[in-house]
């Protein structure tokens, strides 16, 4: 049994590394979980892990001849966690047309993938979890331009066949009942959560943890919790799954 998710956004600062970190330490309360820095550009994930001295990054299994998935997957609070690196020079060489060899080999030993994803839909590269993902976690904030630009992640999603899990609105300030509620009328699955803004997210960054681990009584991490319950991953056929990954075309961007 296997189920991947894109955690995507339509443009930066959304909190979308933040939300995939929190959702994969809840549902691996309850599954095998193994997260992914899809995001391959703008590596974020490593830092909330608290993995930026790693040896080893995916930027290093995706170049010709390069490492064994294994040696860039970390155990870290109850997840398998494969980062990337911030090298420059990493990122230029790395090939991302091998993401999806190593996303079917990692779905062989777990029951929940989670990719984080660009935040843009500017590149192949940036599209392709989206394209891989079984479905897709949107993640809002409270405004137009966020809710415009992630209608436009749901949009491409669903025209190459990956689902939408539902909505996480994140970084909430006061009452966003009327924005929510016009959002759910154009967006498919539910408003997984509305997460309040909280400085323990930044406070989570900076001791290197993420939310969960740093403050797991505080209400942002308590709305997460809520959203991974209302996931609830398929069950499926992990071969199949992997096949699909390792055959997926590669989209031009929109």
């Amino acid at each position: 049994m296997v189920e991947a998710f894109a955690v995507a956004s339509g443009k930066g600062g959304t909190g979308k590394t933040t939300s995939t970190m929190a959702l994969g330490m809840a549902l691996a309360e309850r599954y095998d979980v193994t997260v992914v820095d899809a995001d391959t550009g703008m590596a974020n994930l490593l830092f909330h892990a608290g993995l930026s001295d790693a040896d080893t990054t995916l930027h290093d299994v995706l170049v010709e001849g390069g490492a064994p998935v294994s040696a860039a997957t970390y155990d870290r609070f109850g997840m398998s966690v494969v980062p990337c690196g911030t090298s420059l020079a990493a990122f230029e060489a790395a090939d991302p047309d091998r993401l999806r060899d190593v996303v079917a080999e990692l779905a062989g030993d777990t029951d929940v993938l989670l990719l984080d994803s660009p935040a843009t839909l500017n590149s192949k590269s940036a599209v392709l979890p989206i394209v891989l993902a079984d479905r897709v976690v949107v993640v809002l904030n409270p405004t137009v331009p966020a809710i415009s630009d992630g209608l436009k992640v749901q949009e491409y999603a669903l025209s190459y066949g990956s689902g939408i899990a539902g909505t996480v609105f994140n970084r909430v300030r006061g009452d966003v009942g009327d924005v929510r509620s016009k959002a759910e009328r154009y967006f498919e699955g539910p408003t997984l959560a509305t997460v309040p803004e909280s400085d323990s997210v930044q406070a989570a960054r900076s001791a290197g943890v993420p939310l969960l681990a740093h403050a797991p009584e505080s209400p942002a991490a308590e709305a997460f919790r809520t959203a991974a319950g209302r996931l609830s991953p398929n069950d499926g056929d992990s071969g199949d799954v992997a096949e699909r990954f390792r055959t997926a075309v590669i989209p031009d961007p929109p």
